[in-house]
C-alpha cells in the first residue's frame, strides 16, 4: 500500500473531492479528525497541552478550547513549536494505525487529506503522491464570499492568510483543477482513481510485510516443534 497526500485552499473544492474519492470506494483518512480526536480528556497530548499551557485554555468540561489556544500560539513561533511537538507525534500513531487497518483490508492506496500538507510539510516525507485541488484566486475569491457570506476585503484576507494555491500545486504530483464545471472536476478525479488503481507501487511494500509474517510464522513452527515432546 502507498500513501496519498491530498491538500488544497479554503473554497477550493477540496471537501467535495474526497467525497468523490469515497463514493469510489476510496480509504480516506481526515488528518484534521485525528487531531482533534488526540487532545480528547484522558489522551496523553490532551494531558501535556494543559501541564505546558495551563488550564486556561480548557474549556468547563474539560476539552481543549480551540480558539483560546490558537491564539496563545498565533504570535508565538515558540509556543507553536511546543504545540506541534506534542500534537504531532500523537498524530502521526493514530494516521498510522489507521493506515494500517485499511492495509490488512487490502486497499491498494489510502488518501490523507491533510489541510497544511506543504506548509509544515511534517508528513510529505510518507506519502509516495500528493494532490492538490486547485482553482484560480478569482473562482476562489467568488466561492468564499457566496459560501461564507463575506464581503471582498474579508475573503481576500482569508486567502491571504494561506499559502497560494498556485503555490502549492507547483509542489504537487497531481493537479485536479477545480476551477470550472464540477462535471469536469469530477471525472479528473476518476482518472486519477484509476491512474492510482493501476499503480504497481503497493507490491513492494505489501510482499515485504507478507514475507517477515512468512519468516515469523515458520520460526514459531519451529520453535513449537522444539519445545514439545514428539508423541
Amino acid at each position: 500500500m502507498f500513501l496519498v497526500g491530498l491538500t488544497g485552499g479554503i473554497a477550493s473544492g477540496k471537501s467535495s473531492v474526497i467525497q468523490v474519492f469515497q463514493q469510489l470506494g476510496c480509504a480516506v483518512i481526515d488528518v484534521d479528525i485525528i487531531a482533534r480526536h488526540i487532545v480528547q480528556p484522558g489522551y496523553p497530548a490532551h494531558r501535556r497541552i494543559v501541564e505546558a499551557f495551563g488550564t486556561e485554555v480548557l474549556l468547563e468540561n474539560g476539552d481543549i478550547n480551540r480558539k483560546v489556544l490558537g491564539d496563545v500560539i498565533f504570535n508565538q513561533p515558540d509556543r507553536r513549536q511546543l504545540l506541534n511537538t506534542i500534537t504531532h507525534p500523537e498524530i502521526q500513531k493514530e494516521m498510522m494505525k489507521e493506515t494500517f487497518k485499511y492495509f490488512l483490508r487490502g486497499y491498494r492506496y489510502v488518501i490523507l487529506d491533510i489541510p497544511l500538507l506543504f506548509e509544515t510539510k511534517k508528513l510529505l516525507k510518507y506519502m509516495k503522491h500528493t494532490v492538490v485541488v486547485y482553482c484560480d484566486r478569482d473562482t476562489q475569491l467568488v466561492r468564499l464570499m457566496r459560501r461564507n457570506s463575506l464581503n471582498r476585503e474579508d475573503a481576500e484576507a482569508r486567502i491571504n492568510a494561506q499559502l497560494p494555491l498556485t503555490d502549492k500545486a507547483s509542489m504537487a504530483h497531481h493537479v485536479l483543477d477545480n476551477s470550472g464545471e464540477w462535471s469536469i472536476t469530477k471525472r479528473q478525479v476518476i482518472l486519477l482513481h484509476a491512474e492510482l488503481e493501476r499503480s504497481l507501487e503497493y507490491l513492494p511494500l505489501r510482499l515485504g510485510i507478507l514475507t517477515g509474517l512468512a519468516g515469523i510464522a515458520g520460526l514459531l513452527y519451529l520453535l513449537i516443534r522444539y519445545l514439545l515432546p514428539y508423541p
